[in-house]
């Protein structure tokens, strides 16, 4: 009996052997047979490349193309990315933690745009939304919406940047509760550092902000400001970018191979309001003087409308990508929530160059106001003093062959990719520059 089981588990084993040793070959050595499912896919990869289905939808002449150039974005996206984390961790030993008060909308911009944080939850109505990135040496912690209230959320570390609305009374108010509460932090030694993003006065006038700053014997260490301040000196004071509508929940767009190679049906586009006797009425004569405006997506309205419906985000992202050119004309100030979205969907900006009435100017850094940053960063914009000067513009883009809009439209997204890591590494550098202690040599 005991042989018997013997022989019957020498068996089993044996067979157990038999059967991992076919199992190994037909994986690793015996040639694939195709199954009906592989020969009817290959039929119809076969038939995808017959010249007879040229016309069809499915088939992309441009796909090996595509996958190349997307992969040596991609490439080069990491390579840069790297490079400025090396930039921003060289010589700097030690680890500095910053918690960012996202208490305007402009703080979106900043952590997903120029950061490229996330925060959790990613439901935008959440009454509570946080998320943390390190960038070389520095970490950043973000947290925003209504539940973040002084005194009633966590202060995780010493060092913060506050984000805040300066534009109107009612929201310069706000800001002031704010920068109240960051300065009892302060003296009570809570705080040791405190920064501002601020959007300010599209006139820029931001007078009632200048107590705070800490050469006028304030605590805030560094102002990064909207438009063009006659502060910004690029010490403590920064030109910091208006950005794109989040308020509006315009996206972060990612470039894709349409994007970047498919023709577009329309020459240009404007989407917005018109004042009266402002430019934009200018504008709108220039563009139905010569018919110019059946060339282009045209659609505006008599009052300005700060909500957006699903519907009317999707038809002006549609503009965006499907016109070469994106027309942008002075508002309030020259600078608008257009020229960076025209930038996120490759449509190149055609900006009128003009000073609008105010404080906004040259700053002692800069002498080439308005648009300083952008200028100053090299924007491959159309800059224009007059909108007379818009018919022949559009007449060149007639004549302009698709493959030099193509890389007219690579540039502009190359360009502005690299925009925004420059604004991140100059962001933390100023942060780390000042918060962190500074070694005397020698």
């Amino acid at each position: 009996m005991r042989l018997t089981r013997k022989r019957l588990c020498s068996f089993l084993v044996l067979l157990y052997c038999l059967f991992s040793l076919y199992a190994a070959y037909s994986v690793f050595f015996k040639p694939q047979q195709a199954t009906r499912v592989h020969r009817v896919a290959n039929k119809k990869e076969r038939k995808s490349k017959e010249p007879s289905t040229l016309g069809k939808e499915d088939w992309n002449p441009w796909k090996e193309d595509e996958n190349n150039e997307q992969q040596a974005l991609q490439k080069k996206y990491e390579q840069d990315t790297e490079r400025l984390k090396n930039l921003v961790a060289r010589n700097e030993p030690t680890e500095l933690r910053i918690q960012i008060w996202g208490k305007a909308a402009i703080g979106l911009y900043l952590w997903h745009h120029i950061v490229e944080g996330f925060l959790e939850p990613a439901d935008e109505v959440a009454q509570w939304r946080e998320g943390n990135l390190k960038f070389g040496k520095t970490l950043f912690s973000f947290i925003t919406g209504p539940a973040v209230v002084p005194g009633y959320f966590p202060v995780e570390s010493e060092n913060v940047v506050l984000v805040l609305n300066g534009r109107e009374e009612a929201k310069i108010s706000f800001a002031t509760q704010w920068l109240r509460y960051a300065q009892a932090l302060v003296q009570a030694r809570r705080l040791q550092h405190v920064s501002v993003v601020l959007l300010g006065s599209e006139q820029c006038d931001n007078d009632w902000m200048w107590s705070y700053l800490r050469r006028n014997g304030g605590f805030v260490e560094l102002l990064f400001v909207v438009y063009d301040s006659p502060w910004v000196n690029e010490v403590d004071v920064f030109q910091w970018p208006l950005g794109v509508a989040t308020y509006r929940k315009f996206p972060v767009v990612e470039p894709n191979w349409s994007m970047l190679r498919a023709s577009r049906p329309f020459l240009c586009n404007f989407l917005g309001t018109i004042y009266k006797n402002s430019s934009r009425e200018v504008l709108m004569e220039v563009l139905k003087k010569d018919g110019l405006d059946k060339l282009c997506w045209i659609a505006v309205r008599e009052e300005w409308q700060p909500k957006e419906t699903n519907e009317s985000l999707r038809s002006y992202q549609d503009a965006l990508l499907q016109s070469d050119l994106t027309l942008s004309p002075v508002g309030i100030n020259t600078e608008c929530y257009r020229i960076y979205e025209a930038c996120s969907c490759g449509s190149v900006p055609v900006v009128e160059d003009v000073m609008t009435p105010g404080q906004c100017g040259n700053s002692s850094s800069s002498r080439s106001a308005p648009l300083q940053l952008l200028k100053s960063m090299g924007a491959p914009f159309i800059f224009i003093k007059n909108w007379a000067e818009l018919p022949a513009i559009l007449e060149k883009e007639k004549t302009m062959s698709l493959n030099d809009k193509i890389e007219r439209r690579k540039k502009l997204l190359e360009w502005y990719r690299h925009f925004k890591a420059q604004l991140r590494l100059k962001f933390t550098r100023a942060l780390e520059e000042s918060f962190l202690p500074q070694t005397k040599e020698g």
